[in-house]
């Protein structure tokens, strides 16, 4: 018994020790953890209002655009870009902007709108689809090798229907019949089993085939 009572008091001693030594390194470590959760936590409050804010703005201008008001809607979609480039509204302002252009006949200003949104892209998934619009624009003003640099900049299998697709009309465009032929078939496997066999690209496919038997 009295060696138990000795053996907790020794115990006791070298605990009262040990926090005397190490209690201010606890105190600190105490302290830094609370401050990174704190400042976690103020951190995400404040991208969530940043994130709202955006969406508010993206919002306004949907409104806008109805207006007709062009000076407006450049303000809006200058402010996103200015103060909201890290988020994904600022994209979809800059890529409607874009559309528009394109609708206009202004294609060289369509790529500079998509080349920011490119280069401001919150995710790599719509870093693709810019990518894949850029493509469009190219083959729009008959760029087939830009178009075709655009599409490699996309990650594999991204968008792979119409990626492949359109990466199948620039080489045809460029001549490579059986470069293009590979992409055609690519894009209808991307399509899955239930993939219509009169579809518009299994179609392109069929006109390459007899393009190739009668030129054999």
């Amino acid at each position: 018994m009295a060696f138990n009572a000795y053996d907790d008091y020794e115990q006791s001693e070298r605990v009262q020790k040990w926090l005397r030594q190490n209690g201010l390194s606890i105190a600190v470590g105490v302290v830094i953890g609370l401050i990174a959760i704190f400042g976690y936590q103020q951190w995400r409050n404040h991208r969530t209002e940043h994130q709202m804010q955006a969406s508010g703005l993206y919002q306004q201008l949907q409104g806008v655009l109805d207006t007709g008001n062009t000076n407006a809607v450049d303000v809006i979609i200058q402010q996103l870009m200015k103060d909201y480039s890290d988020t994904p509204y600022a994209l979809f302002a800059v890529s409607d902007r874009a559309r528009r252009q394109m609708e206009d006949k202004q294609p060289d200003k369509a790529l500079d709108s998509l080349a920011w949104a490119e280069q401001h892209a919150p995710s790599p998934e719509l870093k693709a689809l810019v990518e894949l619009r850029i493509a469009h624009v190219q083959m729009g003003k008959g760029n087939a090798q830009e178009a075709l640099n655009a599409l490699d900049r996309m990650p594999p299998n991204s968008y792979s229907i119409e990626s492949q697709e359109l990466r199948g009309d620039a080489l045809v465009k460029l001549g490579r019949r059986d470069d293009a032929l590979k992409a055609y078939q690519a894009s209808v496997s991307a399509m899955g089993p239930n993939a219509s066999q009169d579809n518009e690209v299994q179609m392109k496919i069929d006109d390459l085939a007899t393009a190739g038997k009668q030129g054999a």
